[in-house]
């Protein structure tokens, strides 16, 4: 008579870390355990871009734009670079699209695995702790140019605020204030919110300021891909606030894109920001 129970371990109370337990009952299912041959692996797959997020009075937006390329090409128009982690918060990813995403999987299943066996959620450095356990964990694959660099945000319900964290291939973990952007079009995006940026900027404002981002982003950066008018492809764009994760629809975002794109027929460079 066949036995057809779970193995022991998996019936074992053990750790509140699903990533943890993956690596003691069978660690060959990691992304960052599968062997790669030596050499530069980075032009191999399809790299996201960039991703912008920055805070308002209730809360915090995240967005990315949809290109993904393979060197000097366009290896899709609509690739999704933001993603819920769970009711508070979400992940952008950029470098390698392939291994970003089976990471943000792993680090949605970390916290819903966290909830069931601690039966209650993590806090907000306590995600970003996790996350930056998994990136960690795949530094011997950035070091063969399969990195891959997220920038992380949600809505802290201990401090009631919205945060920002941004890492580096290491797994360090560094806190924004503000805004924040990573990808290869981010010093024009963070150029861009340093002088839409304030204090006082509504969701709505806050929404338009990160879309203005990306737009000047994808104005300098080839990589990162614009507001596609002809195919209706727009930013993927989450707010995160009290209330939990919405994320917008298309045709809400486009309303917004066609705006800023109708401002840059007037003022191709942007709008003016006010000088104090």
């Amino acid at each position: 008579m066949n036995d057809a129970r779970l193995p022991q371990a998996y019936l074992t109370p053990g750790t509140s870390s699903f990533a943890e337990f993956v690596a003691s009952v069978n660690p060959d299912l990691l992304p960052s355990r599968r062997a790669v041959p030596a050499g530069d692996a980075s032009t191999l797959a399809p790299h996201g871009t960039t991703i912008v997020a920055a805070t308002f009075a209730g809360g915090v937006v995240i967005a990315g734009d949809r290109r993904a390329t393979m060197g000097n090409v366009i290896a899709q128009r609509d690739i999704e670079k933001v993603f819920p982690a769970d009711e508070y918060s979400a992940v952008g990813i950029a470098g390698t699209a392939g291994l970003a995403i089976e990471m943000v999987r792993l680090f949605q299943t970390e916290l819903e695995h966290y909830e069931k066996i601690e039966g209650t959620t993590l806090s907000m450095d306590g995600k970003a702790n996790r996350l930056s356990a998994l990136i960690r964990n795949n530094l011997g694959l950035a070091m063969q140019g399969l990195a891959v660099v997220p920038l992380f945000a949600g809505f802290d319900l201990a401090h009631e605020i919205g945060r920002i964290f941004s890492y580096d291939v290491t797994g360090g973990r560094y806190e924004e204030t503000a805004f924040h952007a990573v990808g290869s079009g981010s010093v024009f995006a963070r150029g861009a919110l340093k002088k839409l940026y304030r204090d006082d900027l509504t969701q709505d404002q806050t929404v338009t300021a990160v879309v203005q981002a990306l737009y000047d982003a994808a104005d300098d950066d080839s990589a990162t891909g614009g507001p596609d008018l002809a195919r209706r492809i727009f930013p993927i764009v989450s707010v995160i606030t009290a209330d939990g994760h919405v994320r917008l629809t298309q045709d809400e975002v486009a309303v917004v894109a066609d705006r800023v794109v109708a401002g840059r027929m007037q003022r191709p460079d942007g709008p003016a920001a006010a000088l104090l």
